[in-house]
C-alpha cells in the first residue's frame, strides 16, 4: 500500500474517530496532515495511525496493515525522540500532534495476553500510563505556544478544572468506600497519601464525564486522570500493590464509556479481566462494581438532568459528604 493512500485514508476516515468533538475533526483532517508535510515524523505517525485503522477495518489482511503500521511508526519514533531537547515553537505543534497519535497507537495495537500494558512489533512494552504521562510532561514547556497555535482547538480549556463534582448514587458509593480502604492501607503515609489522591482524580473525572452535556465521553476528559495520579501511585501500581489494581479497576469505568471508539474497543474489559487475575481473595470483591458496570456495558457516567440519583459535593474535588 502507498504513503498516499493511507494518507487518504487519514483524511477521508481515520480523523473522524480520534474525538467526538466536530471542531477538531477539521484540524485532524487538514492542519494536522499540513504540519506532517513539514515534519516527516508526524507524517510517519499519521500514516501508521491510518494502517492500524485499516487493520481495523478489513480484518482479513490486519496481519498486512499490522506490518505497515510498524514500520512508519518505528520511522516515527526514532527522530522524534531525537528532537525532544530541541523543541521550538515551530515545532511544538508536530510534537503535540504526534504525542496525541502515539497514544491511539498504543492503544490500537495488538494486546498482548495477561498484561497491564500495550505492546506492538518491534518495540518493547511499554506501560500506557507513563506514555500518557510522558506525552503530558514532554509538552508542558510548549503549552503557550500549542494554546496560541493551529492546534488550539485540539485543547479542551479547563479540562482539569471540575466545580460540579455530582456524581450517580452507585459511582458515589463506590469512591467513599475506596476512600475508606486507603486510609487502613498498608505502606506507609506516602502510600496511603497517594492512593488517597489517586480516588481524588478518579472523582474530578467521573464527574467531569457525568456533568456532561452529552452522552459521550471526551477523550481528553478520560485521560485526565493518568496525569494528575501522583508519581507514587504509578509506583505502587507497577508493584502490583493490591490498593493500586483496585483503583485502576474503578477507572476501566471510564476507560469503558470509550469502547465506542476503534482504537480503544474492548480494552476496559482486557484491562479488568487482568486486574481480576493479578487479585486474590478478599480483593476480588472490591472490584465486582466495575467489573459488572463493564460486563452489563453499562455507562454509568452518562449524564442526565438533575435527579435523586445524583449526589453533590460542596468541594471540587472533595471525598466529604454533602
Amino acid at each position: 500500500m502507498s504513503d498516499l493512500e493511507l494518507l487518504h485514508q487519514f483524511v477521508t476516515e481515520t480523523c473522524y474517530t480520534t474525538s467526538n468533538r466536530p471542531e477538531s475533526h477539521e484540524i485532524w483532517r487538514i492542519t494536522v496532515p499540513k504540519e506532517g508535510f513539514n515534519h516527516d515524523f508526524l507524517m510517519r505517525g499519521i500514516l501508521a495511525v491510518a494502517a492500524l485503522h485499516l487493520s481495523h477495518l478489513r480484518p482479513d489482511r490486519a496481519v498486512d496493515y499490522q506490518h505497515i503500521a510498524n514500520s512508519h511508526q518505528d520511522r516515527a519514533l526514532g527522530p522524534f525522540q531525537a528532537a525532544m531537547n530541541t523543541m521550538t515553537e515551530s515545532n511544538c505543534h508536530a510534537f503535540f500532534a504526534l504525542s496525541s497519535l502515539i497514544v491511539v497507537y498504543g492503544f490500537a495495537s495488538p494486546r498482548t495476553p495477561s498484561s497491564l500494558a500495550f505492546t506492538y512489533e518491534g518495540q518493547d512494552s511499554t506501560n500506557w500510563l507513563a506514555i500518557i504521562r510522558g506525552v503530558n510532561s514532554i509538552l508542558q514547556p510548549s503549552w503557550p505556544w500549542v494554546e496560541n497555535g493551529p492546534l488550539r482547538g485540539l485543547l479542551q480549556p479547563g479540562v482539569f478544572n471540575t466545580m460540579d463534582t455530582r456524581l450517580p448514587k452507585p459511582a458515589d458509593h463506590q469512591l467513599r468506600q475506596l476512600v475508606e480502604l486507603c486510609e487502613t492501607a498498608e505502606g506507609g503515609d506516602e502510600a496511603i497519601e497517594a492512593y488517597t489522591e489517586a480516588v481524588k482524580a478518579l472523582r474530578k473525572c467521573y464527574a467531569k464525564i457525568f456533568t456532561r452535556s452529552s452522552v459521550e465521553c471526551e477523550v481528553g476528559t478520560a485521560f485526565t486522570w493518568p496525569v494528575e495520579v501522583p508519581d507514587k501511585y504509578i509506583q505502587l501500581l507497577q508493584a502490583r500493590s493490591p490498593e493500586a489494581l483496585v483503583i485502576l479497576a474503578h477507572y476501566c469505568v471510564v476507560l469503558h464509556h470509550l469502547d465506542n471508539y476503534w482504537w480503544m474497543k474492548g480494552w476496559a474489559a482486557h484491562l479488568m479481566e487482568n486486574i481480576y487475575h493479578e487479585l486474590s481473595q478478599p480483593w476480588r470483591d472490591w472490584i465486582q462494581w466495575p467489573s459488572t458496570v463493564i460486563n452489563q456495558n453499562e455507562r454509568c457516567l452518562v449524564w442526565r438532568p438533575l435527579s435523586p440519583d445524583m449526589v453533590p459535593t460542596k468541594t471540587p474535588g472533595s471525598l466529604s459528604s454533602a
